[in-house]
This record gives C-alpha cells, sequence and structure tokens, in this order.
C-alpha cells in the first residue's frame, strides 16, 4: 500500500487506527517505527529551493525549531484524534498554553478563565498576562451567569478545564461553545484529564483544545510536552509564535509521545476503572469526608460527565477528615504511592493541591476554587486495584 492509499483509509479510521497509524510517512529506508529525527537543520539543494522553504511557497523542512518529521508526526496523530483540522506541538503544556495566548490576544484584550483549573494556569494568566495588558477575570466554572456576566466587547476567549483540576467539576462544553460564539469569543478547552480517547471537546463545538502531553498522552511520566489542535488558520498563528519564540518540542519527546499514544484508549479504560472503584471505596472509608469523581453517583454532574465523556478518566480528589496535618499525615504513609505533582502515569501517584499544585494561588483564590487543606489528590495508575486501596486503607487508618 503507498502512502496515499494508507492516508485515505485513515480518513475513515477510528480512534484505535489513528493512534497507531495517524501522520506517519516513510522514509526511503522503509522504517515500520516511526524515525526520530535528531537534527537540528536540513540541507537544501539550492539557494532558490533554501529561499523558497524559507518564505513558505515551498513545503519542506527548514529548522528544527518549527519543521521536524518526528514532530509533525505526532502534531498530526494528535490532531487527528481530537478530529482538529491541524495541531501544535510545545515543549511543555504551560508552553502550549502561553503560545496560544501570546498567537491570539493582544495588549487590551480579556480573557475569561475558570477558577477550576491548574494553578499554574491561573498564574500564568493573572500574574504574567496582565502584565502585558491583558485583562483576566475568574469565574466559577459550573456557574453559567456567571461566565456570562463576565464577558466584555474585548474579551476574546474564554478557557476552563473539563473535568477541573483538581476537584473534577464538569462543565457543559455545549452550552460554553455556544456562550463563547454568542459574543464572538473562542472557547480553549484543557483536555488533560479526558485525553480525546474519553472526550472530543471539538465535536462539542470548542475551537481550541489544549493537552499536558506529559500526562496521559504519554502514559509513563517520561517526557515533557504540549499540543495545541483546532482550525488551521488559528493553529497557523500558534505556528508562527513558535517558529518565532521557540517552546518547540524536541524530536525524542515526540517520538515518545507516538508510542504513548498508541495505547491511549486502552489504558484511559484501565486507568477509568481503577478510578471508579477506588472513588467507590474511598466514599465508603470513614476516615474520608468528601470524595470528588464524575463517574460517582454522588458527583453533582455524574450525568453530564456521561453525556459528554466516554468514561470519567483516572484523576480524582477526597477531603479526609480534619486538616492539614491529617491530610499530610495520609500521604506520608502510604507505601506504593509515588508523592508527586505529576498525573497520566502508569505509576498511581498522590499530592496535597494546597501545598504543592495551587500553593502559589492566594488563600482566597484556594478558597474560592475550593481547594482546602485536607484535599488530597490521586492520580490512579495501572497497578491491581486492590493494592491502590489497601495502600489508602493503611494510611487513613493511622489517622
Amino acid at each position: 500500500m503507498n502512502e496515499q492509499d494508507l492516508q485515505e483509509a485513515l480518513a475513515e479510521a477510528e480512534i484505535d487506527t489513528l493512534a497507531v497509524r495517524a501522520g506517519q510517512v516513510r522514509s526511503a529506508e522503509g522504517e515500520h517505527s516511526e524515525a526520530i529525527y535528531t537534527t537540528s537543520s536540513y540541507v537544501f539543494a539550492s539557494c532558490e529551493q533554501a529561499a523558497a522553504r524559507f518564505s513558505g511557497d515551498e513545503p519542506g523542512n527548514v529548522y528544527s525549531r518549527y519543521t521536524n518529521p518526528t514532530v509533525r508526526t505526532f502534531q498530526e496523530r494528535i490532531a487527528a484524534l481530537e478530529g482538529a483540522e491541524a495541531g501544535v506541538a510545545t515543549s511543555s503544556g504551560m508552553a502550549a498554553i502561553l503560545s496560544t495566548c501570546l498567537a491570539l490576544l493582544k495588549s487590551g484584550d480579556h480573557l475569561v478563565c475558570s477558577r477550576s483549573v491548574f494553578g499554574t494556569t491561573t498564574v500564568l494568566f493573572t500574574k504574567y498576562l496582565q502584565k502585558f495588558g491583558v485583562e483576566v477575570d475568574l469565574v466559577d466554572l459550573t456557574d453559567m451567569e456567571a461566565w456570562k456576566a463576565a464577558i466584555k466587547s474585548t474579551t476574546r476567549f474564554l478557557f476552563l478545564e473539563t473535568p477541573s483540576n483538581p476537584l473534577c467539576d464538569v462543565a457543559d462544553i455545549k452550552k460554553m461553545a455556544a456562550l463563547a460564539h454568542e459574543n464572538n469569543c473562542l472557547l480553549i478547552v484543557d483536555n488533560c484529564f479526558c485525553t480525546p480517547a474519553l472526550q472530543l471537546p471539538l465535536k462539542l463545538g470548542a475551537d481550541i483544545v489544549i493537552h499536558s502531553a506529559t500526562k496521559f498522552l504519554d502514559g509513563q511520566g517520561r517526557c515533557l510536552g504540549g499540543a495545541v489542535v483546532g482550525k488551521k488558520e488559528l493553529m497557523d498563528e500558534v505556528l508562527g509564535f513558535i517558529r518565532t519564540c521557540g517552546p518547540s518540542m524536541s524530536p525524542f519527546n515526540a517520538w515518545v509521545f507516538l508510542k504513548g499514544l498508541e495505547t491511549l484508549r486502552l489504558r484511559m479504560e484501565a486507568h477509568s476503572a481503577n478510578a471508579l472503584g477506588l472513588a467507590q471505596f474511598l466514599e465508603a472509608h470513614p476516615k474520608v469526608e468528601k470524595v470528588f469523581y464524575g463517574g460517582l453517583t454522588s458527583h453533582p454532574y455524574h450525568e453530564l460527565a456521561k453525556q459528554q465523556q466516554k468514561a470519567f478518566g483516572g484523576v480524582l480528589s477526597f477531603r479526609v477528615k480534619g486538616g492539614r496535618e491529617q491530610a499530610w499525615q495520609c500521604i506520608d504513609n502510604t507505601r506504593i504511592l509515588s508523592l508527586t505533582a505529576n498525573l497520566g502515569d502508569a505509576k498511581t501517584t498522590i499530592v496535597h493541591p494546597a501545598t504543592t499544585t495551587h500553593g502559589r494561588l492566594s488563600d482566597d483564590d484556594k478558597a474560592r476554587a475550593g481547594i482546602t487543606e485536607n484535599l488530597v489528590r490521586v492520580a490512579v495508575g495501572l497497578e491491581a486495584l486492590t493494592d491502590i486501596q489497601n495502600d489508602l486503607d493503611r494510611a487513613l487508618s493511622k489517622l
């Protein structure tokens, strides 16, 4: 089968096939696995070709800051999985958010962001973007009236995570997209917790999807990376920023993420099954005050999550009975779980958000976002569920 035949076949392919095949173009060597192109630059046949490549009049590689075959394969594959026209890869998830903002916003613009996002995202918006004249308002994720009230004539973005980090609140993407478009705004969705294996925000009306590829897209905690996908005209602007400013993904990291994508759906189903089992276990535990996970019928947005997600993901959080001391004791007394702020790993991780991932927020912002001192976040891995449950049971029993 030639490359054209393959691409035509992939146009009708399902996610599992796209995750393995999309974007790959074999070299003359005929490699079966994607090659890693570890080169900084490329040789041109003539000055005329070099000029044409640099100007964009001729397609082809120019410089690996923004054109690299391995990175391009990853970009095309994640775009295919999300159902997007194009994608751009970045050096980290935060670089993906920063690149999108600096490519598409200018001084005097305004964005509205959910309070329920990764703490560093909040800091980027409220501390750094505002230095350059971008106005920012934070609102509760699920309060549609608050979103409506915050929008101004200068608003360009509505930005949210769903499910949110770390309380797993769920936004109605269709309603948020309608609100954004009624006000000539873009809806940007961080799809890190679900990935395209479980949720497709673009099909629900979002304009741009952002990923920290570091998390579930990799799946084994090996590399940093990010991705932005959406309409080609928007992605061209983001790529222009990458070309100029350089927060690009390395070829090796792109190759690692390509290997991660091959098992994405299988892993997300396994993460989700383990997380649901752990959430149900914790909800019945006498030392646990409350559990936050969309798969629980007690979750206020359980039905909405069922409508727009194929499963509920691998991240949950819970409040222990007590305060910071009890939360820290619980975390410190685990034996198998890894105390680290990363998530999306095959290994289960546990962390105290108030003093780590959301530690740079003010006390007021933490309170508004529901980040209490007794809150613990668990990113459930692929170990045996009984071992994860037993580890937390042993830790909680010592409180």
